[in-house]
């Protein structure tokens, strides 16, 4: 078994250390919030006084912050996590953040880096079996994949550093594009007097099949592991959707790529936050796309 620190401990970071501590590692964790620290406590991990104090020691480490500003304050900042950190240690970054600040930080840490968002939300966090994408050395993707196939079920190399992040931003902006599609045709198919179960059935069987149909279906009743079963509630929030797009949107800049689609769809979840939306599922888009309140 490793010794692995862990800091940040929301509702992603949290269940992720707590499958590692389940799974006999030896789990130093750190978070702002004591109760989230608590918690992996409970199922066996030991809180440490501050991030570099999770860090030192650890075979690999991992950060799940909310932004890139976070992430680098951690890693090079006043976190001190990089430094205090030993050298033939694995780090391991699994927040969405932008490719660039990804790219500074695993110059920056003088330490094997990975940056290794993942695709899965809250339900894939505490099931392990989320979908890691990684960016680094191929040499400590393969050091690192045992651990992180104890959080998810798919841990991919897709190239240097950034390289997860990219992914990230491409992947984000398929099911973004996606859930909406879903979400307006299931709209159209209730002004044409259309079932749910009837729309789920043909369309998942046939050409409209998606992930965003049969895993997460944004009306209640045919897939009832979906948010929509649950009033909304994340999930993957909204504000994190548009967050994910945003990133996405700033790579397209960047490079010069023609997104449309993901441009248009950035405009419709920042009107869904805008209006109150950015707590709920991103599948509750549904709701604006009603035009409920």
């Amino acid at each position: 078994m490793a010794r692995i620190g862990f800091v940040g401990l929301g509702n992603m970071g949290g269940p992720m250390a707590r499958n590692l501590a389940k799974a006999g590692h030896e789990v130093a964790v750190f978070d702002l919030v004591p109760a989230s620290v608590e918690a992996c406590a409970a199922a066996g991990a030991r809180p440490a006084p501050s991030a570099a104090a999770a860090a030192a020691g650890a075979e690999l480490v991992f950060t799940m912050l909310p932004a890139g500003a976070h992430v680098r304050d951690a890693w090079l900042g006043a976190g001190g996590m990089a430094a205090s950190s030993d050298p033939g240690a694995i780090l391991v970054d699994c927040s969405t953040i932008d490719v660039a600040t990804a790219r500074e930080v695993a110059a920056g840490s003088g330490r094997a880096f990975l940056d290794a968002p993942v695709s899965g939300g809250v339900m894939g966090a505490e099931a392990a079996t989320l979908t890691f994408m990684v960016g680094g050395a191929e040499g400590a993707f393969r050091a690192a994949e045992p651990v992180l196939r104890q959080m998810g079920r798919a841990a991919i190399h897709c190239g240097g550093p950034g390289a997860g992040q990219a992914a990230k931003a491409c992947n984000n902006m398929v099911l973004a594009a996606t859930m909406i599609a879903t979400c307006e045709a299931f709209v159209l198919a209730e002004k044409l007097g259309l079932s749910h179960q009837a729309l789920f059935e043909v369309a998942s069987r046939s050409s409209g099949q998606s992930w965003s149909l049969t895993a997460y279906c944004p009306v209640p009743g045919p897939v009832p592991g979906s948010p929509a079963n649950r009033g909304y509630a994340p999930g993957f929030s909204a504000a994190l959707m548009a967050k994910d797009l945003g990133l996405a949107a700033e790579a397209a800049a960047a490079t010069g790529a023609a997104t449309p689609m993901g441009a248009r769809a950035l405009e419709l979840y920042r009107d869904f936050v805008a209006a109150g939306g950015g707590g709920t599922d991103f599948s509750g888009i549904i709701r604006m796309l009603r035009g409920e309140g």
